[in-house]
């Protein structure tokens, strides 16, 4: 996992910190109710006297690893206090084989990219019970396979782009000047012939090229190629259609969500997306899962959530991240190895479908 921090260096825990703190976190995981004392005298791992406990919750509050969220005598995690859990004192049982052959097989059940990754997002949602997303390969990386010209009246033009991992975009240009099919199969076939099996970024830096180039320099078949194919090639930044979101509705059921304010940020963020997008992006040049815990994420929507990412690949080289978004108080021992290897098994599907 990523996102371990040296600052917990500075932390002496002896094993009695250690193993109290652990069972404190994983008892208000299950629970959701401030954990006191009282409470872990009876654990049966511990052999310790409940004013021992005591003083050794007091040195973990003092520490800013676990507070008390009113007047209550019990206490529940900090946000470094999980983070301390997770990095250091989490046990991660892994996936059943059952639920990995489930999650095969639903993922290699699909014939199309985008649909994948909306199957993906949703069988993260259905799994862990939080809200799933999936931040699509950047196209840019994608090679080009093939495209379409299709007249749709005088100056609209649809743009069929597919690309060697099956993904297809459809996208309708205008135009000023008319062209016949005739016209628009030779100026496709063209283009199919000369870009075939490039990356999509190459394609785009050849086109801004020759646009650039003197008319006269290209012939007309080139040139109306060039000008169809510009037009969909023109775009850079990721939008909201990168992001496939599912499964929002399930936080409704969290009872960490149940004030008002907090589930209205949470589903304000979801909302605008940005903030997903850039959080999936850092997610894309990590190595393994990383987890971002309330402020971690650098977005106040997200204070009250933990987020957990994984890259998925094909060919080595990193697409896109997946994850699933819940509470704070979420069992990590589960929703880990479920990102992780969902995160395997996509790559391994989209890897089958670029090569069908």
């Amino acid at each position: 996992m990523t996102n371990k921090s040296s600052k917990f260096s500075s932390f002496e825990l002896d094993d009695r910190s250690e193993t109290l703190l652990r069972l404190l976190i994983a008892r208000f995981i299950e629970q959701g109710q401030p954990v006191g004392s009282r409470t872990l005298s009876h654990e049966p791992s511990l052999t310790l006297s409940a004013a021992t406990i005591r003083n050794v919750m007091a040195d973990l509050e003092d520490m800013g690893l676990i507070q008390s969220p009113h007047t209550s005598a019990g206490r529940v995690p900090t946000a470094l206090g999980y983070r301390l859990f997770i990095d250091y004192l989490l046990t991660i049982q892994p996936l059943r084989s059952s639920k990995e052959q489930e999650i095969q097989y639903r993922l290699n059940e699909e014939t199309d990219a985008k649909e994948l990754m909306t199957a993906t997002s949703n069988l993260l949602s259905e799994v862990t019970q939080f809200a799933g997303i999936v931040f699509l390969p950047d196209s840019s990386a994608s090679k080009f396979r093939q495209i379409e010209f299709v007249s749709l009246s005088s100056n609209r033009i649809l743009v069929i782009l597919v690309t060697e991992d099956g993904t297809v975009q459809n996208r309708v240009i205008q135009n000023n000047q008319d062209y016949s099919s005739s016209e628009l199969t030779e100026a496709a076939n063209y283009f199919n012939e000369v870009f075939r099996g490039r990356p999509l970024a190459t394609v785009k830096e050849i086109l801004v090229r020759d646009m650039k180039r003197d008319r006269e320099e290209i012939d007309a078949l080139m040139q109306t190629a060039i000008n169809l194919a510009g037009q969909v090639f023109d775009r850079n930044d990721r939008s909201d259609e990168d992001l496939v979101l599912s499964g929002e509705a399930n936080l409704l059921n969290v009872p960490d969500f149940a004030a008002v304010d907090k589930i209205k940020k949470i589903f304000d963020t979801f909302r605008k997306r940005q903030s997903l997008l850039n959080l999936l992006d850092l997610s894309v040049r990590a190595h393994g899962v990383s987890i971002f815990i309330g402020s971690e994420s650098g977005y106040d929507g997200l204070d009250d959530c933990s987020v957990v990412t994984a890259p998925y690949e094909v060919e080595g080289r990193s697409l896109g991240a997946i994850g699933v978004i819940g509470p704070k108080r979420m069992p990590y021992d589960r929703v880990i190895p479920v990102v992780d290897v969902t995160a395997k098994m996509l790559g391994n599907a989209l890897t089958q479908l670029s090569q069908n």
